[in-house]
């Protein structure tokens, strides 16, 4: 009986000894495919602001988020300038990728302008080819631009090409977080004024990076694209994905 005791003493004194070493967690990449919105600002662009530079900050150290994402782009053109490929290229089972396009897209006069039908075959071409790699595509729909009515009510600018991706997401099964839905919302609870807030605004003579000025209703300023990614943070925990838990408190 001593002997036994002995040993489970022992054996309770390892397990004690093996829980006190935190094992890492494992290491993942958050690529971000995308347009200005969610892109790197150039320092000569500032206080203009994409939602996914913030993104990256609210994640322990097992997460690394690479930004992709370029002014100007839609579905057609980001693939048709390599970007896409170089995404591929460096894509690793376990990874994420988080597909956001749209306001180029859907603007006839651009030529970054795709069908409805090229938009969702290139979204399709995103999902299936990260799929293949063993990564995990998460679909977002193009974040609001700021547009109210005369009574107040925020419009919708995306609705075709939101609708596309959340087509394709069914059909896909593929993760959708709704930015589109979520953002119109914000503005909505913000209000006409408040909204401009968010917004890359600026009076002449305010910011030299902007001496004429700017009043944009797409683009985000610091606090706009932190609120739009806590947005996606916030869709990230509702679908319980891995990612959700490397989430860290601010």
């Amino acid at each position: 009986m001593k002997q036994f005791n002995k040993l489970s003493a022992i054996a309770f004194l390892s397990l004690i000894v093996l829980m006190s070493f935190n094992i890492p967690a494992r290491k993942i990449k958050v690529y971000l495919v995308g347009d200005s919105t969610m892109s790197i600002k150039q320092v000569s662009k500032y206080p203009e602001t994409g939602w996914g530079m913030p993104f990256a900050n609210f994640f322990d150290e097992s997460i690394t988020v690479d930004n992709r994402a370029q002014n100007g782009r839609s579905t057609k053109s980001f693939m048709a300038e390599g970007r896409w490929k170089s995404v591929t290229d460096s894509l690793k089972a376990g990874d994420y990728v988080f597909i956001q396009f749209g306001h180029n897209d859907e603007v006839k006069t651009k030529k970054t302008y795709t069908t409805e039908e090229e938009f969702k075959n290139n979204l399709a071409k995103y999902v299936s080819e990260s799929l293949k790699a063993g990564a995990f595509p998460v679909l977002i729909t193009p974040v609001a631009r700021r547009n109210f009515d005369t009574e107040g009510k925020v419009l919708p600018t995306h609705q075709v090409y939101s609708e596309i991706v959340r087509t394709l997401s069914r059909e896909m099964k593929v993760p959708l977080i709704d930015l589109d839905k979520e953002s119109m919302a914000l503005l909505q609870k913000m209000g006409v004024e408040n909204s401009k807030l968010l917004f890359n605004k600026l009076e002449p003579g305010q910011n030299p990076n902007y001496p004429a000025g700017v009043d944009d209703n797409t683009h985000f300023n610091e606090y706009g694209a932190r609120r739009m990614a806590e947005l996606v943070l916030l869709e990230l925990r509702k679908m319980n994905l891995e990612l959700a838990n490397r989430i860290v408190k601010h």
